[in-house]
């Protein structure tokens, strides 16, 4: 195995010491990448205020970038630095990188006025790319080398250690997953800043960063137990090199006067040997079945981005709230859940009805689950959008009434459009009216009679407060500056003073100010909708108080403080936008589907490549799948940034349906592939050495006995 540097041996429990280090470090290292992960969807669209298009478009560049610095890291390891410094150095970048980030997401950075937004976003930009870019360059460029490194500490004969070993490194990989996935959303949902409190995205970033640097001073103490071989040339650099030796002497001899040879990469035997040349035709065979697999990786790594967005609309109350950001971690539960359930059950009970369940067959049927995957969130997405409230279009407007009195209410809309009835202290829904037709609208009740003339603007959103007191009815006409549903999830609240005199109004620690009769208070954030605050009016002798209900996730409410009995403040809620009513734990169907899809598609697709193709040439295989994921993301940023569909279902549809015709082209691809036994092929090249050499030794024998009688 070349030449090495053995660390001091320390045995425990019948493993190498150092073993334990490599495994503490990968725990870290991948909480630290999937807790940033997880909520950097997120950090796009709320911090950054990007629109869902953009930061989908970035999320996978970088998710696609991640997955293209591992080819440069093998590089590196194997032709230049070796494995272990490979990993120190990069880890530094790694670890650099995520401080940057988290120092990016700090609004108070250069927040001068105080106000709680960063005066200058382009650095916090900035620092965040950069940030991203060291993190792509750190996880990326350690990933291939890991692994062999920690196999590389385990002696010739201790090939079951060995593989307990790559047990327990993947068993840490899904454990730094799921809790980094569980943890990082819920410290992101935290509010913290030094002049205004929100979202903790630099707690949220800081703590991956934290463990990144765990994870390189975990690597460091083990660092003289290690074996540390030196570089030994890297496999992919020789075969690259092969195949474009065999183009350009192909092309070369392009004339019809050179004979044809069997293969194309038979071209390059008069530099390269054959058995080198047969390995790289048994991987090209591989590669070639690789062509389709990214539109699966398209599909697959959405998880993050647009499923994340697609839970922000959604409910997540399980008795206590899921946050947006969390729903990613029903994957790698499924995972570990799903792997053993198909390997010991679903597989052995197809062997024995006598389906040839191929590898190749499995992959088909597990894009086939990517495909209806993302037709089941298009289902889920259309669910959505139609329990969304419908805002006005151009040339529209909408009114809603509500009835402050005592009496029942009938406002006429004028010229003649339409009448509406208002119970006391009741509402109506947002009605829409043609802006250019509304012009006046009369309030009726108590036998009172009181006018509004109306001039509306397009697409806003008002209402209309009034209520009969003897001898005149009071109106408040109010203009709501609401044209969506809330951002983020939050809730929307304000109150409407139903008292005859001025009142000071506070929920909790938000203050709304002094309140005229039947003055409004603007819209304000609720922090956490799915508490239940303390509502105080300051009345001129006394202070009244009451327990508000809970606030749905993404609703906008309005509180009418109408009375005080005995200090207890009697309220009424009126809905104006209804919050988030569909259900997260509907997204688990699609998980569930995309679960079964990567155990069908992924675990198989490493374990066939490897099977058909020789042992040494496994890190091209392994170059060639990352490659394929990397462009699967590629994908969808062009998706993201050209598409000019509109409504979020019909995207999910185009993902699907490309999927699927994908599939169908795979699924031909693989009915014309013939399975073969590398070990064969290699033992027969073997056999053939051998002889060669058997017969080039009788030959210098037979020379040799020529020259003792000459």
């Amino acid at each position: 195995m070349g030449g090495k540097t053995t660390g001091k041996s320390v045995v425990c429990f019948g493993f190498p010491l150092s073993i334990f280090f490599i495994v503490i470090n990968e725990f870290c290292e991948r909480f630290s990448y999937y807790g940033m992960k997880a909520v950097l969807t997120l950090y796009f669209t709320r911090f950054l205020h990007w629109d869902d298009n953009f930061a989908t478009a970035i999320y996978h560049t970088f998710v696609a970038l991640c997955y293209l610095t591992p080819i440069l890291g093998a590089i590196i390891a194997d032709s230049w630095l070796g494995k272990f410094k490979t990993i120190l150095y990069l880890s530094i970048v790694y670890a650099i990188g995520q401080a940057v980030l988290s120092v990016g997401s700090i609004s108070d950075l250069t927040d001068h006025n105080q106000d709680g937004s960063p005066d200058a976003i382009a650095v916090n930009i900035a620092l965040s790319m950069v940030g991203l870019i060291l993190i792509a360059l750190g996880t990326g460029g350690i990933k291939p080398c890991v692994s062999a490194f920690g196999g590389d500490q385990f002696e010739e004969d201790q090939e079951k250690q060995r593989s307990t070993f790559f047990s327990l490194f993947y068993l840490s990989i899904n454990a730094g997953s799921l809790l980094s996935t569980l943890i990082t959303p819920i410290i992101r949902a935290s509010e913290c800043g030094i002049h205004s409190k929100q979202e903790c995205y630099p707690l949220a970033f800081g703590v991956p960063a934290i463990l990144m640097a765990v994870a390189l001073v975990v690597f460091l103490i083990g660092s003289r137990m290690y074996k540390k071989f030196k570089p030994q040339g890297n496999i992919m650099l020789e075969v690259s090199k092969c195949v474009g030796f065999a183009i350009k002497n192909r092309f070369r001899h392009r004339s019809k006067e050179f004979p044809k040879r069997e293969h194309w990469l038979d071209w390059a035997s008069e530099k390269y040997d054959k058995r080198l040349i047969a390995q790289i035709k048994m991987v090209l065979r591989v590669l070639f079945l690789y062509i389709p697999l990214p539109m699966f990786w398209a599909v697959f790594d959405q998880q993050g981005s647009r499923w994340t967005l697609q839970a922000t609309a959604m409910n997540g109350d399980f008795g206590f709230q899921i946050q947006p950001d969390q729903m990613q971690i029903v994957n790698p539960i499924l995972i570990v859940i799903m792997v053993p359930v198909v390997d010991s059950l679903v597989y052995p009970l197809i062997k024995k009805c006598k389906l040839n369940f191929t590898p190749l067959k499995k992959m088909t049927v597990g894009m086939f689950l990517g495909s209806m995957a993302f037709a089941a969130a298009a289902l889920l997405q259309v669910q959505i959008d139609n329990s969304n409230p419908v805002f006005p279009a151009a040339g529209q407007a909408q009114i809603k009434l509500i009835n402050l009195g005592a009496v029942p209410a009938t406002v006429q809309f004028q010229p003649q459009l339409q009448s509406v009835d208002v119970a006391p202290n009741m509402e109506t829904g947002y009605m829409t009216f043609e802006t250019s037709k509304l012009k006046s609208l009369d309030i009726i009740s108590g036998n009172e009679n009181k006018s509004q003339h109306l001039e509306l603007t397009e697409r806003q959103r008002y209402t209309l407060a009034f209520k009969w007191v003897p001898t005149r009815i009071d109106a408040t006409w109010i203009e709501d500056n609401v044209t969506s549903k809330p951002e983020d999830g939050k809730s929307l609240v304000r109150f409407i003073n139903n008292f005859s005199f001025t009142v000071n109004v506070t929920m909790d620690d938000m203050d709304f100010g002094k309140l005229d009769p039947l003055s409004v208070s603007n819209y304000s954030v609720v922090p956490n909708p799915g508490w239940s605050y303390t509502i105080k009016a300051s009345l001129p002798q006394y202070t009244c108080t009451v327990d508000s209900k809970e606030f749905g996730y993404g609703g906008a409410y309005t509180i009418s403080l109408d009375d005080c009995v005995e200090n207890k403040l009697i309220i009424t809620h009126f809905e104006d936008i209804a919050p988030n009513t569909v259900h997260m734990a509907w997204q688990i169907p699609q998980y569930f589907l995309l679960t079964c899809a990567e155990v069908l598609f992924s675990v198989t697709g490493l374990e066939f490549s490897y099977s058909q193709a020789p042992s040494n040439m496994k890190s091209v295989l392994q170059a060639g799948w990352l490659l394929t994921v990397a462009v699967g993301n590629i994908i969808v940023l062009i998706v993201a940034g050209v598409s000019a569909i509109k409504e979020q279902w019909a995207e999910y549809v185009l993902f699907a349906a490309l999927l699927l015709v994908v599939c169908i082209i795979f699924a031909i691809m693989a009915s014309f592939y013939t399975y073969i036994d590398p070990n064969a092929i290699e033992a027969q090249f073997s056999k053939e050495e051998k002889e060669k050499d058997k017969k080039d030794q009788d030959s210098n024998e037979k020379e040799a006995e020529t020259d003792s009688r000459l």
